[in-house]
């Protein structure tokens, strides 16, 4: 099979039939073999309805249903597990992103090199308190991660199957799939100018608590991939650093007592503060051996409590 789009939604009942059907004729114009996947993260709508019913009549959909909303990361997480395609892609229910990018994404991914094509809305219809956070995320991923792309958080992005096959998604991460893959060693991220459609049903589910969100996530996922199998190297760094300095003011403070007959030192903050660099040493050590012997992958964190699958 040459494609699997990957489709998340929640309460998108009126775009999934325009959705479908626009991505069924870019597939038979291109001749292309394809599944669409459609994973519901907990409609309340009517959406799981059409989707049930379709895929009745419709041999190339598969659909699973959460019992409740975990989130578009552990959609996509679900998602690429079922996935069969030789290119995967990844795009948002709400007809922003257009289908008619799909054969220029493969073609990229299959005789570009590409690991990852990602998205880039340089022309958006988003309202402005969308698009700064934005532009102001993007820059700061950018500085961050080493990754130039323009738009990290576009749904529309195409990978290679063993890309999505070799990493994990959880949480909100999926905003920063590019760089988990970096992380993985997919290092070929390459980007395409995509059309961006207004918002045509609904309502847009962006908030300030997702912006603010993304940026905690990309400081955990910056740890984990430098730390995550290491933990030691940055608690033991920092004990390291704690203690050094703690045991040079007591060091300081011991050598004005001896040689130069200073007194009450015990009573000035310089030495309470010696003490407690040394004590916040140790016990940044004891947190790197606990992180060491703790299993950086916890055994529920992808299970979820699937309702339907067909």
């Amino acid at each position: 099979m040459q494609i699997s789009v990957v489709i998340p939604f929640l309460n998108e009942v009126e775009s999934l039939p325009e959705l479908h059907g626009w991505i069924e004729r870019v597939m038979h114009n291109h001749n292309f073999s394809y599944e669409i996947i459609f994973i519901d993260d907990g409609s309340s709508d009517g959406s799981w309805q059409w989707v049930e019913k379709t895929a009745r009549e419709k041999h190339h959909i598969k659909a699973i249903k959460f019992r409740r909303n975990y989130g578009k990361s552990a959609a996509l997480n679900v998602g690429f597990e079922h996935t069969s395609g030789q290119v995967v892609i990844t795009m948002d229910a709400d007809l922003q992103d257009s289908p008619d990018e799909i054969p220029e994404l493969y073609k990229m991914i299959t005789d570009g090199g590409y690991d990852i094509v990602s998205g880039w809305k340089k022309k958006r219809f988003d309202p402005i308190s969308k698009t700064i956070p934005t532009k102001i995320y993007n820059g700061v991923t950018r500085w961050m991660t080493g990754i130039h792309l323009h738009d990290m958080n576009c749904g529309l992005k195409a990978y290679r199957s063993d890309v999505v096959k070799s990493i994990e998604v959880y949480g909100e991460m999926h905003r920063y799939i590019p760089v988990i893959a970096k992380w993985a060693g997919f290092h070929k991220v390459g980007e395409k100018v995509v059309q961006h459609q207004a918002r045509k049903y609904g309502v847009t589910k962006f908030g300030i608590s997702r912006f603010l969100y993304g940026f905690l996530d990309l400081f955990s996922i910056m740890f984990m991939g430098k730390f995550g199998k290491r933990p030691m190297h940055f608690f033991g760094g920092l004990g390291t650093l704690t203690t050094f300095l703690g045991f040079m003011i007591l060091l300081y403070l011991s050598i004005a007592k001896l040689f130069f007959e200073a007194t009450g030192l015990a009573n000035r903050p310089l030495f309470f503060l010696g003490i407690l660099l040394i004590i916040v040493g140790f016990q940044l050590f004891i947190t790197g051996f606990i992180a060491e012997l703790v299993t950086r992958n916890a055994s529920d964190r992808n299970q979820y409590k699937i309702e339907k699958q067909i």
